[in-house]
């Protein structure tokens, strides 16, 4: 099957896995005010791509297709998140310590400044 098709199949479905399990975490935790629900959803897809990554390496499991559908396509729609977990993690499994907390840095440093100047963007905009 098409590559392209087999992400797009899998995000989909993701998609709709993130919202289902985020809103019931949240709505279960509502009186707190933490975002739990997007908390479940990240440390799930993390949990989900270390198997997956596992798999992969140690018993060759799964077709290029069926990778493609399970990781980028459905752990993609899911979080990405998952992603930026498994592969600063690959950064410190090859002794690239340095690159690995740029990474940390770079993500989630620049990552919330850019959801500020977004929103910033957008507020000049919207006048």
């Amino acid at each position: 099957m098409h590559p392209l098709l087999m992400v797009g199949l899998g995000g989909a479905a993701g998609s709709v896995l993130r919202y289902w399990l985020g809103g019931l975490v949240q709505h279960r935790l509502d009186a707190t005010g933490f975002p739990a629900g997007t908390l479940a959803v990240n440390l799930v897809g993390c949990f989900l791509i270390g198997v997956l990554s596992s798999a992969v390496e140690t018993r060759h499991a799964f077709s290029p297709d069926l990778r493609l559908l399970l990781g980028a396509g459905v752990l993609g729609g899911f979080t990405t998140f998952s992603a930026f977990g498994n592969e600063t993690l690959n950064l410190l499994r090859a002794g690239q310590a340095g690159l690995a907390s740029a990474n940390i840095v770079a993500n989630v440093v620049l990552g919330l400044g850019l959801a500020g100047l977004g929103r910033l963007a957008a507020s000049a905009l919207l006048r």
